[in-house]
């Protein structure tokens, strides 16, 4: 009876103190990117392996994503009288919600599982020990560089994201299917604001900029130093990385774009 009760509670105890334990190590990951700043020539390199090799992929993303929107907007408002309202559908939708959230999607299997096979690469080769041997922190010089140029990598790819978004449905709107063109800009300058709207997608890829990459390093720096390790920690990085973004992007929808 008494090892049925204790059970949970050594449960509850352990999840507290990886709790506890995450919370800290996204702390110290915070404050040492901040100086990591110092070293820009660190985080340069990481956003060009980051963000540059994540371009292709999320541009490409973008305008299909961008392509399926016109198409699948105009006939959707087309039963109302509304084609000319289809820029202002693409750009919303896009800005608001597929853009940031769809590029942190990707940004995660792409970049993210990157950093944590690297990471956890660098473990299992001892790397990580042979810094701590030479009294070098690895938090500060191998995971807080990457930290910061992943959070700075983050909106700029999902900008990038929703430019080419508009410009898709624009292809497919105007060129394809004969929208009039003045309209679709000027429906979609008149009702998207830059504040709501934009600012709020902003603040939302940053927050997803966050999660990826400290869900990513993570992971990859408590990885077992095995090659079964580091691969199902991967694995681990997509599946909570993606749940992660979904789970904040409800919350921040309805504290961003709540009635009021």
């Amino acid at each position: 009876m008494i090892d049925q009760l204790l059970g949970p509670l050594r449960l509850l105890g352990e999840l507290l103190a990886s709790v506890g334990y995450g919370t800290r190590f996204f702390l110290r990951l915070c404050g040492l990117g901040v100086l990591a700043l110092r070293r820009l020539r660190l985080v340069v390199d990481q956003v060009h392996f980051i963000g540059n090799f994540s371009l292709s992929i999320i541009l490409v993303s973008g305008l299909l994503i961008g392509f399926v929107l016109g198409l699948q907007g105009y006939y959707t408002l087309r039963r109302y009288g509304s084609e000319e309202a289809l820029g202002l559908l693409v750009t919303l939708s896009l800005v608001r919600e597929l853009g940031p959230v769809v590029t942190a999607l990707l940004f995660a299997g792409r970049a993210g599982t990157s950093l944590t096979a690297e990471v956890g690469l660098m473990k299992a080769g001892e790397q990580i020990d042979a810094m701590e041997m030479m009294a070098v922190d690895p938090v500060a010089r191998v995971l807080a560089p990457r930290f910061v140029a992943a959070v700075i990598c983050m909106p700029l790819l999902a900008a990038l994201f929703s430019a080419l978004g508009v410009l898709g449905g624009y292809l497919v709107g105007v060129e394809l299917i004969g929208v009039d063109a003045g309209a679709f800009w000027a429906q979609m300058q008149d009702g998207v604001d830059w504040l709501e709207d934009v600012g709020n997608g902003v603040v939302k890829s940053v927050v997803f900029g966050f999660t990826v990459a400290f869900v990513a390093l993570f992971v990859g720096y408590e990885a077992e130093p095995t090659p079964e390790g580091v691969s199902r920690a991967t694995t681990t990085t997509v599946v909570v990385a993606s749940l992660a973004i979904l789970a904040l992007d409800f919350i921040l929808t309805a504290l961003m774009f709540s009635a009021g």
